[in-house]
Order: C-alpha cells, then structure tokens, then sequence
C-alpha cells in the first residue's frame, strides 16, 4: 500500500484529489494538509511514502517544503502539483528534491501515474511538462538570426549601423549599390527587422558596434 500526504491549500481542489486518489487500488490518503507547516508536521507524525505538493502553499512555498522534505526520516517521495508547467518552477522543484511534477489540469490518470512511478524509485513528468521542456530545449538548440548572416550581410550591417548609406557601403567594398540594396532587403528578412533602427540596434547586441 503506497500511503500518500496531500498537501494543498486549496480545500474543493484537495477533497477532488482525495476522491480520485480513493479509487484506486494500492493507495491509501494517509493524510491532507492545507499548508506547509502542517505538511512537513504530518509527515513527521505519519510517514507517508509520498508526499503531493502543491508549490503555492500559503506560509511555505513547496519548493521549500520539499527541500526540508528531504532532511525527513525516512523521506518520503515529492509529487509537486502546480498550475504552471513554467521551466523555471519545474528546475526548481526537481532541484529541491521532487521526483514528479503534474500540473492540476492533468491530476488525474497523470497524478496516479506520478504517484506509482516515484513510490518504484523512478521519476515521472506529466505530458503538459515534458513538452513544454523539450519545446524549451528545441528553441535553445535552433541558432540566432545573426548565425544565419553571410560574411558579407555581416559587414554590411555594420556599416548600416554605423550610418553609412548604400552609396558609401558600395563605395567601400567596391560593389554595386544594387547590390547593397540586395544585402540590407536579405538581412532585414532574415533578422525579422523592417527599420534601419531595428538594425543598429541588433548590430550593438552582437558587438558588431561599438558606442
């Protein structure tokens, strides 16, 4: 039998967490909390094996509970249970010790599957989560607008940002104006910019300027 903690503040939404959690076999609710104090107090008093936590907890937030969770003996296993599938409270929850993280919206199926998986030793993000981080990692992965520049586009919007007009780019690099026309359309399409303000200002970011 997996004993289970619920610790949330909100009362409809934990009596809701109870009923599913009631229905299922192996699975008992040892104990509810509405805030962190009494949290890691039932957790002390009941053992459970693990604990559903909520991250926005009125006294305690339950990034901060899962880290005392953790200095528990025994320790029990942490589900945190938010609203938000945000990076940042996902990392933070998982550095404090949490082996699962579901969002509210999918605490159904999602939070006995949660439940099971940190209870065997394993870790378990709900779907919401996962695709959330790998959309995070993909962005990350794909290279910035100005990695996409030509040697020459580069050059080019240098001198735009240092306010040189097309006749004096051309004159510089002993190519024709059209052909800086061409440079500046091709480099504002791919920096997604349409000014020429737009373009110093990218320039200045990359250190391709220097004011």
């Amino acid at each position: 039998m997996i004993r289970v903690l619920l610790a949330e503040d909100h009362r409809l939404v934990r009596e809701a967490l109870r009923g599913t959690l009631a229905q299922l076999s192996g699975i008992e609710v040892a104990g509810e909390a509405g805030d962190g104090q009494t949290a890691l107090a039932l957790t002390r008093a009941l053992r459970p094996d693990v604990v559903v936590l909520d991250i926005g907890l009125p006294d305690i937030s339950g990034i901060e509970v899962a880290n005392r969770l953790r200095r528990c003996e025994p320790a029990p296993q942490v589900v945190a249970l938010s609203a938000h599938c945000d990076k940042r409270f996902v990392t933070e929850m998982l550095c404090a010790g949490a082996m699962a993280y579901v969002t509210k919206s999918s605490a159904g199926t999602e939070l006995e599957r949660a439940i099971r998986a940190v209870a065997s030793g394993q870790s378990y993000l709900c779907p919401e989560v996962a695709n959330a981080l790998v959309s995070e990692l993909r962005q990350r992965s794909e290279p910035d607008a100005s990695s996409r520049l030509a040697r020459r586009e580069r050059e080019v919007l240098r001198m735009v940002a240092e306010g040189l007009r097309s006749a004096a780019i051309a004159q510089r690099l002993n190519i024709a104006v059209a052909t800086v026309e061409v440079h500046r359309r091709n480099i504002m399409r791919k920096l997604g910019v349409n000014t020429v303000a737009e373009l110093t200002k990218h320039a200045i970011r990359e250190g391709l300027v220097v004011l």
